[in-house]
């Protein structure tokens, strides 16, 4: 019996390596052969190369934060509630590993750019507006904004990696940091 590879395991293998080694890595070959298909089964869900790289960024966009921006539990919780939630499920799902290998290819490719640039604003929209709804604006509502998202994107990138246990209690301390008047 055939292996059957749906698009998301090719887009999947696809992260991995980029994750790993790089955009410039993503290979058809390379990824066939970490699927374990005949290169072949690539066609059948993609035109070629640019299209598997055009759909990997739509993708990237959609698994590691429209699962956020559009998950109605997390639109219909109270603003406050809403910030926790955004922190817990970036930070316990992972939703920042793809978020360095993105920018670094982004700089070596104006289209990537542009999509990495439209996530971060719709990123940077989404929780300044629980802020707002909080009742912050200005300067000091950029600034939470910015600092939410600069740490739960960056801070597996600048620090040692903290435990579970010490990433779920920061969690609620940034919360407080970040919602206090």
């Amino acid at each position: 019996m055939k292996k059957r590879i749906s698009k998301a395991d090719w887009l999947e293998a696809a992260l991995e390596v980029l994750r790993d080694e790089g955009f410039e890595a993503i290979r058809v070959e390379r990824l066939a052969r970490r699927i374990g298909i005949s290169k072949s089964g690539f066609y059948w869900h993609f035109q070629d190369r640019q299209d598997l790289l055009k759909q990997l960024l739509d993708y990237w966009s959609r698994e590691y934060t429209d699962v956020v921006r559009g998950n109605p539990e997390v639109q219909k919780l109270p603003p406050a509630d809403r910030l926790q939630r955004i922190m817990e499920m970036v930070l316990s799902h992972d939703l920042n590993e793809l978020d360095l290998s993105i920018r670094a290819w982004a700089l070596h490719d104006p289209s990537v750019a542009r999509k990495y640039h439209q996530v971060v604003r719709g990123r940077l929209e989404f929780v300044s507006q629980a802020f707002r709804d909080l009742g912050f604006e200005g300067e000091e509502l950029e600034l939470r904004t910015r600092l939410l998202h600069g740490y739960v994107t960056w801070e597996r990138f600048m620090y040692p990696p903290p435990t579970k246990r010490e990433r779920r209690d920061q969690i609620p301390l940034l919360h407080s940091f970040l919602t206090r008047k």
